[in-house]
């Protein structure tokens, strides 16, 4: 017996048809590919682990960013926004984290485009191909991507045509060790997150006090200047800053910068520690970090020689990893060194570039040898410090391009940075971004996220991201 189909059998094309672009996270970035995919016609779901949108700004929420409104919104977000009759913040006001998502985010992803398509409490525990593993290839282009959920409600399979990850770094800061290893026991409260809010809702995590930053950056400087602020009306408060070199290649004491903010955060630090305020423990490589009561002892050579330090509470100020454990199952080009996509690494790694010379960039930079897998954002950047996001912007607007079918659009950079970027120091250290000079156009400018110094209140910020 013969059996004769009568309808066509489905092609391995087919099984993408009518699927969303899964994008997950729900940052700046994360909103910003959204608004851009949706501009191209194409069907989206955001995924964002949090209960709200913003969830990793709103951590760093009392810092003030450096650039003002008019260099930190998207340019296809804004015109959701403003179809909706939002009007934008005065342009060259000065927002904080919070303000980002009261004033900027929270509208965005209340727009009627964007409402509809964002998931809360959905963390992507995993993304794979339908059906195949990373070993399989054959087919592998016209598969659909299997991403695992986990919600309130339990774990689920979806499937999506294409996957955009701006999930961030925030929540994978480097760990203290200089190995890059956890210390060897949990200690709990005793170690806190880079950014705290000194002088505010963490103030009495530090008042009186004996605290060690660890990191050479400017969410180190950012800390130190307030704990120093702290001291002089809580007594007892004494800091310490662990730097693993000799010397902190992103906070010159040269005041005379031609990144005045930058010149300045770190003319400041150098004169606190000048001044008695704080006291440095320079070329300190921490090999293990220990409880010690209520204390925590910090073990470790400083200089080649055995040092150890007790204190009440560290921040670890040393910078952030991706994480890459949920992308096992996808084929990753990354960077042996920065943790970047193979052609974006050479152009950020801080070993190779001073201020100012990473390119704007876009998919033919953060390909993978997954077909239609980006990783945007900051956690494109791997282990490699001062993230625009500006630049997070046009690498979203180029993918938006290339999954849109529009690859000429997706090649031609719409972006002209100033210069201002990475600065060479060693890999893992954090960093954020600094003041654009001030010949840079309008339409050059960066989201830089220092905020000048207020000697009154020792108020400066960096953010994440």
């Amino acid at each position: 017996m013969t059996l004769t189909l009568t309808v066509p059998p489905r092609t391995d094309a087919d099984r993408l048809t009518g699927l969303p672009v899964a994008v997950i996270g729900a940052g700046p970035v994360g909103l910003a590919a959204a608004a851009h995919l949706l501009e191209r016609g194409l069907d989206v779901v955001v995924y964002e682990a949090g209960p709200t949108v913003g969830t990793s700004v709103r951590a760093w929420g009392h810092t003030r960013l450096f650039s003002p409104w008019q260099y930190v919104i998207d340019p296809a977000a804004q015109r959701l926004l403003e179809a909706t009759g939002w009007e934008a913040p005065r342009a060259a006001s000065l927002p904080t984290g919070q303000d980002l998502v009261d004033t900027y985010l929270a509208p965005l992803a209340a727009t009627p485009q964007l409402a509809p398509v964002i998931r809360y409490g959905t963390r992507v525990e995993a993304v794979s191909r339908q059906g195949m593993d990373r070993t399989r290839s054959t087919g592998r282009a016209d598969t659909p991507f299997l991403l695992r959920l986990h919600t309130a409600d339990g774990v689920t399979d979806i499937t999506a045509r294409a996957v955009v990850d701006t999930s961030g770094t925030y929540t994978s800061p480097n760990p203290l060790t200089a190995a890059g290893l956890a210390p060897a026991a949990d200690l709990g409260d005793r170690v806190v997150h880079a950014l705290p809010d000194v002088l505010g809702a963490d103030r009495a995590r530090f008042s009186g006090k004996r605290v060690l930053v660890v990191g050479a950056g400017h969410s180190a400087a950012n800390t130190l200047i307030k704990l120093a602020s702290l001291a002089k009306t809580a007594p007892g408060t004494e800091v310490l800053w662990a730097v693993r070199n000799a010397g902190t290649a992103r906070l010159g004491a040269d005041a005379a910068d031609g990144l005045a903010a930058r010149g300045q955060l770190g003319s400041t630090v150098h004169g606190l520690v000048e001044s008695g305020q704080l006291q440095q423990i320079a070329s300190y490589e921490i090999d293990d970090v220990r409880a010690d009561g209520d204390q925590v002892t910090v073990t470790g050579r400083r200089a080649g020689e055995p040092f150890a330090v007790t204190v009440d509470v560290i921040v670890n100020a040393t910078g952030f990893r991706p994480d890459l454990d949920m992308l096992r199952e996808i084929r990753l080009g990354l960077d042996d060194i920065v943790e970047a996509p193979r052609a974006l690494a050479p152009l950020i790694d801080p070993n190779l570039h001073s201020c100012g010379s990473v390119p704007p960039h876009g998919v033919a930079e953060l390909a993978h040898p997954e077909p239609n897998f980006f990783i945007a954002g900051m956690k494109s950047y791997g282990r490699a410090p001062t993230f625009l996001l500006l630049t997070g912007y046009e690498q979203v607007r180029s993918i938006a391009a290339e999954l849109a079918g529009d690859h000429t659009a997706a090649r031609q950079l719409e972006l002209v940075l100033p210069e201002t970027g990475v600065c060479s120091t060693d890999i893992g250290g954090s960093s954020c971004c600094t003041t654009p000079p001030a010949t840079a156009t309008p339409a050059a400018e960066d989201a830089a996220c220092c905020t000048p110094l207020d000697s009154a209140t020792g108020n400066t910020s960096c953010c994440t991201n």
